[in-house]
């Protein structure tokens, strides 16, 4: 085989790899249109999440499905509403507790997009930690078709906090913004151990240690400035200095005279 052949060749034989590629990518279960979730929530507050599905029936041989639902909320009320193409309701469902399946899904009755509603109370919160901060799914949707395969729709989640742990997360954020702008190990030691304190749960140790990494951090930089103003005054009193010897050589230069003239 010649070299322009075997080029050919290899050219065509990705074309099929590509194709085949394509051709395995799974269809997108349905398309998320408007969402009103919350994303950093009060333990023990009463939150609501929507989700508005559209494209209901991207695959072509899929006219029903069933919708399920899930979230770590507590206390929880699930609406789903079905429209059609008018924009008019069609039907609606409710569903209590964490999870619901049985939500179902059809061509035939005219639904063209579907409206999910959640209300619930954000959970206690299981295990802190400062990085990443701790969080909880606020909704998951799925897709099941007949037969039993299932398709995630989409998952929202969000992070959740005590007064506590609000107060001591802004203190380390202030630390670590501050800390970052010096070279200083004992306030970034402060600061890491503000972060273990953090993340064992003692909110009122680390706010206390953040702070004091933050006035390490502080002062060190006040010091660096102090340092580099006292550096430039130094700096500046020797060009004045050259400055000066050079006029006054000058001078001397100007005030002498040639003997021979």
């Amino acid at each position: 085989m010649t070299k322009t052949s075997w080029s050919r060749f290899s050219r065509l034989a990705l074309a099929c790899l590509f194709v085949l590629s394509v051709a395995t990518v799974p269809v997108a279960a349905v398309s998320v249109g408007d969402t009103t979730v919350p994303s950093d929530e009060e333990v023990g507050t009463e939150v609501t999440a929507t989700a508005t599905l559209t494209e209901l029936y991207q695959n072509p041989s899929l006219e029903s499905w069933t919708l399920a639902g899930s979230t770590e909320l507590t206390d929880v009320t699930w609406t789903v509403e079905y429209y059609d193409q008018t924009g008019a309701k069609v039907d609606q469902q409710s569903f209590d507790g964490q999870s619901f399946s049985g939500a179902q899904v059809n061509a035939e009755d005219g639904t063209s997009r579907v409206e999910v509603r959640l209300t619930g109370t954000v959970p206690e919160v299981g295990d802190y930690t400062y990085d990443p901060a701790q969080s909880f799914t606020v909704m998951a949707l799925e897709q099941t078709r007949e037969g039993g395969s299932t398709n995630e729709i989409e998952t929202w989640s969000a992070t959740h906090y005590t007064e506590e742990s609000r107060e001591a997360r802004n203190e380390i954020d202030e630390a670590v913004t501050a800390v970052e702008e010096v070279d200083d190990e004992e306030a970034e030691r402060r600061l890491q151990n503000a972060i273990e304190a953090y993340d064992g749960e003692e909110f009122t140790l680390a706010a206390d240690l953040a702070e004091q990494a933050r006035e390490r951090a502080e002062q060190t930089q006040q010091s660096n400035r102090r340092i580099q103003l006292a550096m430039y005054g130094v700096g500046g009193l020797v060009v004045i200095g050259l400055l000066a010897g050079g006029f006054l050589y000058w001078r001397s230069q100007q005030s002498g005279y040639d003997k021979l003239g």
